[in-house]
């Protein structure tokens, strides 16, 4: 799939699927845009921040080794 330089996304759902994430955003009241934007936002913003590598084992260990 092609990027364009426009702001459009453009993608092809099952017609069933699109029915009823229309009828659901509908009834929560929101766009698709809206909707899209705030998972769009959410995602990125999970996406770009750092995993911390976190070893239980290890913190375990350390605190055995100081009790």
């Amino acid at each position: 799939m092609s990027v364009g330089n426009s702001g459009r996304i453009v993608i092809e759902i099952e017609p069933g699927l699109k029915k009823e994430l229309y009828n659901s955003l509908k009834k929560d009241g929101m766009s698709l845009k809206e909707w899209f934007l705030n998972h769009t936002n959410d995602y990125l913003l999970n996406y770009e921040q750092l995993d911390l590598p976190l070893n239980i084992e290890n913190i375990n260990n350390k605190k055995a080794c100081t009790e």
